[in-house]
Order: C-alpha cells, then sequence, then structure tokens
C-alpha cells in the first residue's frame, strides 16, 4: 500500500475514531441534581450595608428585595442558615437588620482578615455541623465572595446552588464571567425563582401554596399578581365578551 492511501486509511479511521467519541459524549446520563430541603443548608454571605453599594449590575430597591428573600427562603423552608460578615466593624458594615432579626439563632460568624469565607474556621465548622450534602449561596461580591465559598465548597465535595439575584458585584460584564467560573465548576446558577420552587417541588407540599403564595406576594411581584389576578377572577370576575372564542 502506497504511502498515500496508508494516509488516507489513518486519517479515516481518525475520523471514525472522532465522530464515536463524539456520539459517547451525547450518550453520557444526565442526572437533574435537584434541591433536596432535607438536605439543604442557606449561606447569607457579606450582604453587608456596606458592601451594598458595591452591587451595581442591579437597581438597589430591586437588590434589597433580593437579599431578604434569600434570607426568607431559609425561614420559610426552615433551613439550617449560616450568617457570615467581613470586617463589619469597617466602611463593609453589618448585616441589614432585617436579616438578623429574621434568625435571631443562627451562627453569624464575623470574620476580621479572611475574603474566602471557607478559610474561617467556625465558619467551616457551622457548615459541617449543619450535616447537609446541598448549599445554597448568595453574597456580596459575586466575583470574590460566593465565588471564593462555593468554589470551596465544590472542593470538599458539596453540592452547591448559587441564588443569582441576591449575588450582587460591580457590573453585569463582572457578573457574567463569575457566573461561568463557578458554572464550569459544577455550581449550578440558578434564580430565586428556581431556588423557592426546587425546595418547595410540589403546590401541595408544605411548604406549599399557603406557604410560598405569601412569600412571592411580597418578594416576587410578577408572581404575586399571577395569583391576584386569579383570586379576583374567581371572586368576582367576568368573562368578556369574545373571551370564549
Amino acid at each position: 500500500m502506497s504511502s498515500q492511501a496508508t494516509f488516507a486509511t489513518w486519517k479515516s479511521t481518525l475520523s471514525a475514531l472522532m465522530v464515536l467519541l463524539l456520539i459517547q459524549s451525547f450518550a453520557v446520563a444526565f442526572t437533574f441534581e435537584r434541591i433536596n430541603k432535607d438536605d439543604a443548608a442557606l449561606l447569607v454571605v457579606d450582604h453587608q450595608v456596606g458592601l451594598f453599594h458595591l452591587a451595581r449590575d442591579w437597581q438597589p430597591d430591586q437588590y434589597r428585595n433580593n437579599m431578604l428573600a434569600h434570607a426568607a427562603i431559609g425561614k420559610v423552608f426552615d433551613l439550617p442558615t449560616i450568617l457570615t460578615t467581613s470586617a463589619e466593624t469597617g466602611p463593609n458594615g453589618p448585616l441589614p437588620k432585617e436579616i438578623v432579626e429574621m434568625h435571631p439563632d443562627a451562627p453569624l460568624i464575623k470574620r476580621n482578615g479572611e475574603v474566602n469565607a471557607w478559610d474561617n474556621e467556625d465558619f467551616r465548622n457551622a457548615v459541617e455541623a449543619t450535616g447537609k450534602k446541598q448549599v445554597i449561596v448568595a453574597g456580596i461580591t459575586t466575583d470574590v465572595c460566593v465565588v471564593f465559598v462555593a468554589l470551596s465548597l465544590r472542593e470538599a465535595g458539596y453540592t452547591v446552588f448559587v441564588n443569582s439575584d441576591a449575588s450582587g458585584t460591580f457590573d453585569v460584564k463582572t457578573a457574567n464571567e463569575a457566573n461561568d467560573r463557578m458554572r464550569d465548576a459544577g455550581v449550578h446558577v440558578l434564580s430565586q425563582f428556581a431556588v423557592a420552587t426546587d425546595l418547595m417541588r410540589d403546590w401541595r407540599n408544605t411548604p406549599g401554596a399557603p406557604e410560598m403564595l405569601p412569600f412571592f406576594d411580597q418578594y416576587l411581584s410578577a408572581y404575586a399578581f399571577v395569583a391576584r389576578g386569579h383570586r379576583a377572577a374567581v371572586l368576582n370576575g367576568t368573562i368578556l365578551e369574545g373571551e370564549n372564542a
């Protein structure tokens, strides 16, 4: 066989192998990792009143609402919740009083130097003491305070869900890069609505409609007004001419 024919055969074999590998990569079974309310803990990382001003990828009133909603998820689902701050006696400031009052018995780890909360022994011990294998995280800033602890948790064997709506940083570009970095490491980056509904799973569960509709009414107006509209239609609504068509 000529060298040219040998090369053509080798090239054909290589192409076939590449196609086979590509098919196998698509054939790998996908596992939907769901949030299990019985195996999840919630972290509030550096949602401090001074650092709040760095979160410029959100409108301030919207971001404040999202921060409080993140903490409230822990309350609604009775999740072990851990609060942490970084140098709160300086310009970073304390956590909003609403969050502290929402979780009066939660561990509040006041870090004095560690940028990555996972580098603080008290914080690590508090997370490990929950006995949970899933962790829901949000904080300021997304690219540092959230990314560092999320990657550390992944390295330690936890399944990590980052609440992107309650995580803020300097701009959208920085947020996107941070979220990409976490996704590359297997961190689940999802919305607050996705976090809450995956924890609930079924409106007939507890927490379910009686608990979650008031939660959405307070923190997610777009969905709340769907429920309000339905209530109004049931109580006093009328079918307009042409609607049946």
